[in-house]
């Protein structure tokens, strides 16, 4: 398996100044490959990535001289991340390859063979030794690294290939547990215990929309407009660090205390469609929660159970199993017309998910389940309503 490990480096002027033109280099390279791509495309031919990548290599040091002061990876691995972007695009999980615009998502590769690190040190091709904020942490074969910016920070993703005994981590517990996510709170367990999000973007709403208006009021591409600007990624980068924290802590403690967690597969893409509850559903974190857990779960050996997303967990009684026909949005509460049993909503709905792991309440409608292994090799289980 392997993990990623993002450290936050400390560069002098002069090294960051070669991280914005690496990063501007492998823009420049991808945003080349891509129109010629689509150059080709047009002409009825057949591209591919190595086909552009040796088209390019005949030319690059005649007509683009100033990449001979760049390592190489900067102006070779776009090639392979635009033939994986098309690659996904052909299979249908990815949106269609479109072109890098400037100072938005900066980053750069750097092959294992190309970087060393030592303590809280790391040396690079063409820099030299660079300082981190914190130790390497993980202990493995050392695959890759990505220099990347967030607002006025620059970042390394160091990735580790692991064997299993090196990841495998103890619980401290091994309960069985129901999630269920919701936008008033973040999340409400079967054991009945509710957990607030910290809706960091609508904390930080005022201030952003403030310098949202200072920015555009300011003249484009001034001193003052990128001055501006920087400011509000650092607004950005404060409600994302805010929400990873939140979700990390909480998907560590739930993986740490569960032997077994069901959840249920939402279907965020169409739920955002709802003009009235997107931006607080964004806000909230949803499929980054449920990433966290799946790779979790292989950490701290959890089985993870994922619940179709058309169970009807919400409209069906946790204590006898009758289903209600309909149940509004705005109802929190009601009242099982055939036990007599008050249900809140949320809590409800989550021992209906902890029941489809057969813990709670085994006479509930049973449910066809296929196992279903993904891509980092933890066992999925799929639920559908019988």
């Amino acid at each position: 398996m392997n993990l990623a490990h993002k450290i936050r480096l400390v560069p002098t002027l002069e090294q960051e100044q070669y991280f914005r033109r690496a990063a501007g280099t492998a823009r420049f390279v991808y945003n080349w490959a891509l129109e010629h791509w689509k150059k080709d495309y047009e002409a009825g031919l057949k591209p591919t990535g190595n086909k552009l990548q040796k088209q390019f290599n005949a030319i690059k040091y005649t007509e683009y001289p100033w990449l001979k002061d760049m390592h190489r990876d900067s102006h070779s691995r776009p090639f392979i991340n635009l033939q994986s972007a098309f690659s996904g695009m052909f299979k249908g999980i990815r949106e269609r390859p479109v072109f890098k615009k400037h100072s938005e998502h900066d980053s750069f590769y750097i092959a294992n063979d190309q970087f060393s690190i030592k303590d809280d040190m790391i040396r690079m091709p063409r820099i030299g030794w660079i300082k981190m904020r914190e130790n390497l942490r993980f202990v493995g074969k050392i695959m890759s690294a990505t220099v990347s910016r967030e607002a006025d920070q620059w970042y390394v993703s160091i990735s580790i290939e692991m064997k299993d005994e090196n990841i495998i981590k103890e619980r401290i517990s091994n309960e069985s547990i129901g999630i269920d996510l919701g936008v008033k709170d973040f999340a409400v367990l079967s054991t009945g215990e509710k957990i607030e999000g910290p809706k960091p973007f609508k904390k930080l709403q005022k201030q952003i929309s403030r310098k949202q208006r200072q920015l555009s009021k300011k003249k484009l591409h001034s001193s003052n407009w990128y001055k501006c600007k920087e400011e509000l990624s650092k607004l950005y980068l404060r409600v994302k660090n805010i929400r990873k924290d939140f979700l990390h802590k909480l998907s560590t403690k739930l993986c740490r205390e569960n032997q077994a967690i069901s959840i249920e597969d939402l279907g965020t893409a169409g739920m955002v469609q709802n003009h009235k509850l997107a931006k607080a559903i964004l806000d909230m974190g949803w499929r980054e929660f449920r990433r966290q857990l799946t790779y979790k779960s292989k950490i701290y050996n959890n089985d993870l159970l994922v619940v179709d997303r058309f169970f009807p967990s919400s409209k069906l009684c946790s204590d006898c199993g009758y289903k209600l026909e309909k149940l509004d949005l705005k109802q929190r509460e009601w009242i099982c017309p055939k036990c007599g049993v008050v249900h809140d909503r949320d809590e409800n709905a989550a021992i209906n998910l902890l029941n489809q792991l057969g813990q709670v309440m085994p006479e509930v409608t049973p449910v066809d389940m296929t196992n279903v292994v993904n891509e980092t090799g933890i066992s999925l289980w799929t639920c559908k309503n019988a």
